[in-house]
């Protein structure tokens, strides 16, 4: 007689597993997470059953670094490290609208002139929904195939025959696989789906896009093991009230996480930025008090943002402290030393920063700029708008050095900034000569003297 299949219940928010089912999780403590799945020996699923090969020398693995396949939109080419490697997988998760099929569109239509096929399997729309989207596009070419539907057992047989250069999913969270009786979008659904297109990616040395979900609290939505199987997980971030998207990798086995790809929404799809600095700087209010220009990192790229600070008196007995682009902790760190070190009260006031453009620092560079816009703002006394200010802040209030000041320096220079204020550290590390006036500061009470 046939065994009876063996039921277990899965936690759809941690993927916890229990042999009967439990109200509430126990290790992530979610409500009504837990449904039944069924079990297969992990031997008969399918799942990561790649050919093991003999032991081989490093030194005599070949690897041609042209391989990688240019897509020819280069700000997204250099989010994932300069093209797409062979039999990769991508993960691409954003908020809803945000652009994420409009965007993978576009790479398959620049592949498309590269003779390059694409198939795209959509699981969400009809292939006439994604017809209109290419006509807006100016998409209209012999080399992209849509597929409908949600089995992936099915893309395979269908695709079987048509000589495959990327796949692209959309998404994740909508396939399914015969063998597991559970709804698509579940744990065990996205795990062995996932796990079935890896296995054929690899074997098939085809490139994979995987287009994902994200919860309410900004992850991809599914299992984590999810962003473990993909070799390279992007987010395309953006704010609904600015037109700009950027393209940041999370992770990346075939490059860099600190890269970052900008690009703008317009009516014809998303165009590239290649001057970000530039485009972050021409609304900027001339002659107005609490605004000042930092230049940051985003892995190799310099740009060049405005910080706007906002300090007035506090009509409620608890002063707010608002920050958009930065971190919240930080400005109270900041407003901290300020009255301790410069002697300089903001405790009763109401303070509001924000990075203009919609984008987010987070690295200590910004210190010296916030600093700076704060007390501008407060005393109520533009900072000359040639001036651009980065270091970090320390607690004892010294100013200390920064990573690739030189490269920052550049990019002012390239914008027009005639002064710049940063740490001595970093004025003794810069040997090159500069077309820029620097001044070195040891302190922020060195700050003020400079400033005004």
């Amino acid at each position: 007689m046939a065994k009876n299949p063996k039921i277990i219940y899965i936690c759809q928010n941690c993927g916890y597993q229990t042999p009967k089912w439990l109200g509430k999780c126990p290790d992530c403590n979610q409500w009504d997470s837990i449904v039944e799945e069924l079990f297969h020996d992990p031997g008969k699923t399918g799942l990561l059953q790649l050919t093991m090969s003999a032991p081989q020398e490093i030194s005599s693995i070949e690897f041609n670094p042209d391989s990688k396949i240019k897509t020819g939109l280069d700000e997204f080419d250099r989010a994932i490290g300069g093209g797409i490697v062979p039999g990769s997988l991508l993960l691409l998760g954003g908020e809803p609208g945000i652009g994420k099929s409009t965007l993978i569109l576009q790479v398959a239509g620049k592949l498309s002139l590269q003779n390059l096929n694409t198939i795209y399997l959509s699981g969400e729309e009809s292939a006439q929904q994604i017809k209109l989207r290419a006509q807006r596009l100016s998409i209209n070419s012999e080399n992209i195939f849509i597929v409908t539907g949600t089995r992936i057992e099915e893309l395979f047989e269908r695709i079987r025959d048509i000589k495959t250069d990327l796949l692209v999913v959309d998404s994740i969270q909508t396939t399914y696989t015969d063998t597991l009786p559970s709804a698509p979008g579940s744990v065990g659904q996205i795990r062995e789906v996932s796990g079935k297109i890896l296995r054929w990616a690899k074997e098939k040395g085809i490139p994979t896009i995987l287009i994902g979900h994200i919860t309410k609290e900004g992850s991809i939505a599914g299992p984590k093991i999810l962003e473990h199987l993909v070799d390279t997980v992007l987010y395309f971030e953006g704010d609904a009230s600015h037109t700009f998207r950027i393209i940041r990798a999370i992770k990346n086995r075939y490059g860099s996480t600190n890269e970052i790809g900008v690009f703008e929404m317009n009516e014809t799809g998303l165009a590239q930025v290649g001057n970000p600095s530039r485009i972050f700087l021409e609304e900027r209010p001339e002659n107005a008090s609490g605004s000042i220009v930092i230049p940051c990192l985003e892995g190799t790229r310099p740009l060049l943002l405005e910080i706007q600070a906002l300090v007035c008196p506090s009509p409620f007995g608890m002063p707010r402290r608002t920050a958009i682009g930065v971190d919240h902790n930080r400005i109270s760190l900041l407003v901290a030393v300020i009255a301790k070190r410069m002697g300089i009260e903001m405790g009763d006031q109401d303070i509001f920063v924000n990075v203009a453009g919609g984008l987010k620092v987070d690295e200590p560079a910004a210190d010296l700029g916030i600093v700076a816009a704060m007390i501008s703002s407060f005393l109520n006394r533009p900072v000359d708008p040639e001036m651009i200010v980065f270091g970090e802040v320390g607690l004892a209030g010294e100013v200390r050095g920064v990573i690739q000041p030189e490269t920052r320096i550049k990019e002012a220079e390239k914008m027009g900034f005639k002064k710049c204020i940063l740490s001595k550290s970093n004025f003794e590390g810069c040997r090159a000569p500069h077309n820029i006036k620097m001044y070195s500061i040891n302190s922020v009470l060195d700050l003020m003297d400079i400033l005004f």
